[in-house]
């Protein structure tokens, strides 16, 4: 049995988790303004949609990725607190940098560094809250850390939305030493500004004590290894079933705010204020939705919630994703709430899933795996995949629509299958734990 007595008071953990929260909502505001801003970014810059979709997705991503694990590895044994906060330190000056991006080249070279810093969050997040609350509600937990996805997307979209429209009847504006900064430019100094000052909100967390056996200690890659091999078909089935979801999410979001103002003719600023705040309100509540069932279920006796709640969630998106093929606007906007809302449901359980099948001196390794995969076959591919079908099957950049339409639902019945694949290992996983853990003399 868990000993609860030794988790910090829940108004602690809950500080702990709002503060991470906060990070979470920044580094997805730094990482989804891009997706409001395609057109005057493409027009300065003279590139295509392929090529905005390189700048969204696949220079982000590559590092976000590489830079993950050995960050991972150091969240198992070192200050998580001073991580994160190197971490958002990093990928804020990196933003600003972005502002002052004058060619291609140089923004990937920024996009880059984004991805770099922000891969030192989520691994070091996940363990503060894993240690932070007993197994029965750490679902919800991360679920509610988690929410920064949607609040931060939903904020990009909302803030830059109004700032856009500002900054666009503005023109150019001349600051010190900068020089002449276009609006677009302005939008990531500013992003970058605030991400540093943030810095300062992270010496508020305490580190809770790390549970478990061999915690804080840095396990070897290869022990890493070997235990990961011992659940292998659960890691794959998760990982990889959970990944074609975030590529199905990733792929559609980058281009929808694209889609609303081809499609229907909406401008950027009603695209931010509009879907902005439908992802802020559906995807907050589909994630802690998908946390709080997950939890429910738990506590009824399903050993694999996490991934039961992930296959459902991938069932309702699919039969949600009809809605890039419907025309009527108050329609349209109301399947649009479903589909935001189921798309969230699985990204607080995932991460969740691991921290109940892995050691604790392995979680943070193991989170950094699962974020390597997501990521990389999320938001490196998914937003490239749906550009290219624009690009080089339709050839026509009205056809966006399509695009979302067809890769969003191909790839969220791989999700499924893998998912359904993946309840019995996940099972087996978990006793897999209890069994290593009552090997080391101490309970999981």
């Amino acid at each position: 049995m868990i000993d609860n007595n030794r988790y910090p008071t829940s108004a602690r953990a809950w500080v702990t988790v709002g503060i991470l929260l906060v990070a979470y909502v920044l580094s997805f505001i730094d990482r989804q303004i891009l997706n409001l801003l395609v057109g005057p970014i493409r027009a300065d810059l003279g590139i295509n949609d392929t090529q905005m979709s390189l700048l969204m997705g696949l220079s982000f991503a590559i590092f976000y990725t590489i830079a993950g694990i050995p960050l991972g590895r150091i969240a198992d044994s070192k200050s998580r607190r001073g991580l994160i906060a190197w971490g958002v330190a990093f990928w804020s000056l990196m933003t600003a940098a972005c502002g002052l991006a004058q060619q291609y080249w140089q923004f990937i070279l920024c996009r880059i560094g984004v991805g770099a810093g922000e891969a030192a969050l989520s691994p070091a997040a996940y363990s503060l809250i894993a240690d932070s609350f007993p197994a029965d509600r750490r679902a919800t937990a991360i679920s509610v850390y988690a929410m920064g996805i949607y609040l931060g997307a939903g904020m990009a979209f909302l803030l830059g939305g109004i700032v856009v429209t500002w900054a666009n009847a503005q023109g150019p504006m001349t600051l010190p030493v900068l020089g002449i900064v276009r609006p677009w430019q302005l939008i990531f100094l500013v992003l970058g500004a605030v991400g540093l000052m943030f810095c300062l909100v992270l010496l508020a967390i305490k580190e809770p004590t790390r549970k478990g056996v061999g915690a804080g200690v840095a396990v070897p890659l290869k022990e890493v290894g070997a235990y990961l091999l011992t659940i292998r078909k659960a890691v794959l089935c998760h990982n990889f079933g959970f990944a074609c979801l975030s590529f199905a999410s990733y792929g559609a979001s980058a281009w929808i705010p694209t889609f609303f103002i081809r499609t229907h003719g909406l401008t950027p600023g009603e695209v931010g204020i509009y879907y902005g705040s439908l992802v802020m309100v559906a995807g907050s509540t589909g994630i802690v939705f998908g946390g709080r069932l997950a939890d429910y279920m738990a506590r009824r006796g399903y050993r694999d919630a996490n991934m039961r709640v992930g296959l459902l969630a991938a069932a309702l998106t699919l039969a949600c994703n009809a809605v890039y093929l419907v025309d009527n606007m108050p329609l349209l906007w109301a399947i649009m709430f479903f589909n935001v809302f189921t798309v969230a449901m699985p990204f607080g359980v995932a991460p969740a899933a691991i921290q109940e099948i892995m050691p604790n001196a392995m979680r943070g390794q193991a989170s950094a795996i699962y974020l390597f995969t997501i990521t990389l076959i999320g938001l490196g591919i998914g937003p490239t995949a749906v550009a290219m079908f624009t690009d080089y099957v339709f050839q026509d950049d009205m056809a966006v629509r399509y695009s979302i339409f067809i890769v969003a639902s191909v790839i969220t019945v791989g999700s499924i299958i893998l998912l359904w694949m993946g309840l019995k290992p996940y099972r087996a996983a978990r006793d897999t734990l209890e069994n290593w853990s009552e090997q080391q003399g101490q309970p999981g």
